[in-house]
């Protein structure tokens, strides 16, 4: 399979992880040892799922491609999740064993004793006797990346070997990777942006890739200046904070960082909708032009706006190289005209197999083969703008899709909550933050603070709400459904 690693230049520095760096020769030992060890003296993982729970370092790398390469499903699980969150991650995909690090270990070694999985350090699992390893068909199961949905708990989305190197070669293509580059990794390692975008081209084009476990903008920008990187990819939020980082530096500072990013060859956003405001601000400091793109966990990227050509602000250009899009109306006709909006359906060698254990939620996202992505955008002069959710409860916020049912159910166990909605409401930084607006039981009081700190151990950091609104009953329509959109107007 492709997607193992770039072979053809095995002294290349393949990844840098603080003071220390590996070629492709010395990753590809790491991850035959590791593969052999899971192997355990067997010949293949039989899709056996395989969980590690690992911040951005070369145990990382060494793991997802260790799972790959011994014939595993790879389940890399969000290091800043809650234990409830893991909990369904390791039992809806019925996982056999976890990997750590010693950061990580005691954070999930109580709940995988419960649970009764195998749970060991990565590097434990690294043997000096190798064995063969199984081949793997392009139809094998290789990963599964957990969604944010629409409904109370998130999907495992399962992909194929075959369909992660479609994902991978579209965006070679595309964005015309080369073995020369050099790119920093800071964002999640359980999603796709992280996972494939960045981590799963460079290596499959030979590139370098610095891996950071935390964003260090000091560091970041630093060798920024200095001329570390060629390829540089985030999410809006990111952006923001780069901007305003680069804002209040001195004017030397400023123009070395400034010209650091002029001079990569590409600066893309992602994984949330880029404010124009941000782009024109990036461009502004910069001198760079953000290539803007669209995607899912379950597609992979779909739409990008060009490498080369004009990139639009405010737009998430055109179909990437294989990948098929239609644009379907209320009534199930397929849109012709430009200017009339329709729900973003793909069709593609990068289209996920299926939701792992849910044939049900796999069956209602296709329609006669083509993936419903519950996205509605609208074609202006040849190139897509997202307008939104079919459904107002995906709320995109710092680059994740959060879904506002689960941040309910969980609002729903506070002592003092009648009733809760949450919607996503416009944010600068977050592109959007998640708001809560609660009726109360009784004569119970509450602030922002105070709902903050009864959901810290509850949800994640980035799923808490930012914002409170209290009031008598929420308002509700005929069905007895909250009237979400007349909730947002109540915070402008």
């Amino acid at each position: 399979m492709g997607h193992a690693l770039n072979n053809t230049m095995p002294d290349k520095t393949a990844v840098i992880e603080g003071d220390r760096r590996f070629t492709y020769a010395e990753l590809e030992q790491r991850v035959v040892a590791l593969a052999s060890g899971l192997l355990a003296g067997g010949s293949d993982l039989a899709e056996a799922r395989v969980a590690f729970l690992i911040p951005a370092s070369i145990d990382y790398v060494t793991a997802l491609h260790g799972v790959w390469r011994a014939g595993g499903i790879a389940i890399p699980l969000n290091v800043a999740a809650s234990e409830s969150e893991w909990e369904h991650c390791l039992t809806s995909a019925s996982v056999t064993q976890v990997m750590t690090t010693q950061d990580t270990y005691a954070d999930i070694q109580g709940l995988c004793d419960r649970l009764s999985i195998a749970v060991g350090m990565a590097s434990d699992f690294m043997v000096d006797s190798v064995l063969p390893l199984p081949d793997l068909s392009p139809d094998r199961r290789a990963m599964i990346v957990f969604t944010s949905g629409t409904t109370s708990k998130p999907k495992g989305a399962v992909t194929t070997h075959g369909n992660i190197a479609a994902q991978i070669e579209t965006l070679i293509t595309a964005w015309e990777w080369q073995a020369d580059d050099v790119i920093p990794l800071f964002l999640p390692l359980h999603h796709v942006h992280g996972i494939i975008n960045v981590l799963s081209c460079a290596l499959w084009a030979g590139a370098t890739v610095h891996l950071m476990p935390k964003l260090d903008l000091q560091r970041l920008c630093a060798q920024v200046a200095v001329d570390t990187y060629t390829v540089f990819m985030a999410v809006p939020t990111i952006y923001v904070k780069l901007i305003d980082y680069l804002e209040a530096r001195e004017e030397d500072e400023q123009n070395s960082i400034g010209e650091g990013f002029a001079n990569m060859r590409l600066n893309v956003s992602g994984s949330a909708a880029c404010p124009v405001e941000v782009f024109e601000d990036w461009q502004r400091l910069t001198g760079q032009i953000l290539l803007e793109r669209y995607g899912m966990t379950e597609i992979g990227m779909a739409l990008s706006n060009p490498y080369r050509g004009e990139r639009r602000p405010g737009y998430v250009g055109q179909p990437l190289p294989d990948v098929f899009i239609e644009l379907v109306d209320e009534s199930g006709a397929v849109v012709t005209d430009e200017g009339t909006p329709g729900e973003i359906r793909v069709k593609s060698p990068t289209v996920f197999l299926e939701y792992w254990g849910n044939a049900e939620a796999t069956a209602s996202s296709f329609k006669e083969g083509w993936f419903c992505t519950g996205d509605i955008a609208v074609v202006e002069e040849g190139y897509y703008r997202i307008m939104g959710r079919s459904s107002v409860d995906i709320i995109k916020s710092g680059g994740y899709k959060l879904s506002a049912l689960e941040i309910e159910n969980k609002l729903l166990a506070h002592p003092d909550i009648a009733e809760v909605a949450v919607i996503g409401v416009e944010d600068r930084t977050w592109g959007e933050a998640v708001a809560a607006v609660v009726a109360l039981k009784g004569d119970a009081e509450m602030t922002v603070a105070s709902l903050k700190a009864w959901c810290e151990g509850e949800l994640s950091a980035y799923k808490i709400p930012k914002k409170l609104l209290v009031l008598d009953t929420l308002p509700r329509n005929a069905m007895g459904k909250v009237v979400k959109p007349s909730l947002k107007a109540l915070f402008n």
